[in-house]
């Protein structure tokens, strides 16, 4: 991994206060749950951002019962209604966790994390990868680096591809001191995507303060040529009885992928700022596990979130990137207007 400095270097210890700032004079328009139908008896949360395909919308959903983590399948749901899903039948089924989706030329690409056991036991995981342009019949196409998860790919200018990744792990707390960072490299083609690239990508430094970690969620290419990241930053909290809670916050910066600069890093969206639920473990009661933006009739954008990893919710906010014009849209984008 190659350290490049910033040319602002983001304050991260400051992070609890710009909660703070950020609650105290937040901007939400409007909440919701959405509802999942077809899957009873089953929690769907940490879903992809919702996409047009072929003239219909979808979503990619994770699917898994609410006190088990070892069984989790991703499947495909459609929009039948205001923040209504319904499962699709005879399709696919994927042995995934945490979806999300890229359009890369003409097809589309799924991302998850594959989860691999050993005699009931976590051995490892990775993310998985699959292609095509047939959601019922997407092909694997290659594998991401060993534990890591949260890679993600936007389409860029000349049909290059930037690939955002994840490391994370006890290596890199020692050496870096924040428990993850974001790397960002550039591909020429889908084909060139393999765990070395990945792996090797230039970090992106000074995002997290020391202990705090996160990733890129989703990312969208902008009208002044940078890219716009939507993600998730972290830390760990333990109150006067020892209890430890994980925060997941919405987040939101942008990128210069030519200098890997990043500027304008701001929270866009908390816990509370989604309607009250359920957490499937007393530590994720302030979990928001980012999916991404899509942008709205009235010029305002519609965040999509994991809630306690038991839910999806969705609020609308400001455009987070106003100062870099809008989102470079075209008619196979991910990005659909309502």
């Amino acid at each position: 991994m190659t350290l490049l400095e910033p040319a602002r270097p983001f304050e991260a210890s400051h992070l609890a206060e710009l909660r703070r700032q950020f609650e105290s004079d937040k901007r939400i328009y409007d909440s919701a749950k959405l509802r999942f139908l077809g899957v009873d008896g089953f929690d769907v949360y940490n879903a992809s951002i919702p996409f047009e395909w072929q003239g219909k919308r979808y979503i990619y959903g994770r699917v898994e019962k609410r006190h088990e983590w070892a069984r989790s399948w991703v499947r495909l749901f459609e929009n039948s209604g205001p923040d209504e899903w319904t499962v699709v039948q005879d399709t696919m089924i994927y042995q995934l966790e945490d979806p999300y989706v890229s359009v890369i030329g003409e097809e589309l690409v799924l991302g998850g994390t594959h989860v691999r056991n050993n005699r009931g036991q976590l051995d490892t995981f990775y993310g998985y990868f699959y292609k095509g342009k047939d959601l019922h019949d997407l092909v694997y196409f290659t594998t991401g680096p060993d534990r890591m998860k949260d890679i993600r790919l936007v389409e860029l200018p000349e049909g290059k591809i930037g690939v955002f990744s994840r490391p994370r792990g006890e290596a890199v707390r020692q050496k870096y001191g924040s428990e993850s960072l974001i790397g960002f490299t550039v591909i020429d083609r889908l084909d060139d995507l393999s765990a070395e690239v990945i792996e090797n990508a230039p970090i992106i430094a000074g995002l997290f303060n020391r202990d705090e970690w996160g990733g890129c969620n989703q990312a969208y290419l902008l009208e002044s040529g940078k890219v716009g990241v939507i993600g998730h930053i972290c830390y760990k909290s333990v109150d006067a009885a020892n209890q430890e809670t994980l925060t997941y916050m919405n987040m939101s910066f942008v990128l210069d992928p030519l200098t890997l600069q990043f500027s304008d890093l701001r929270i866009i969206g908390t816990r509370p700022c989604y309607p009250d639920g359920p957490a499937k473990m007393p530590n994720l009661t302030d979990c928001a596990f980012t999916s991404g933006i899509e942008l709205r009739p009235d010029g305002k954008v519609d965040l999509y979130s994991g809630i306690g990893d038991t839910e999806v919710g969705r609020i609308a906010i400001d455009y987070p990137f106003e100062n870099e014009g809008g989102i470079v849209v075209n008619p196979r984008s991910l990005v659909s207007e309502r």
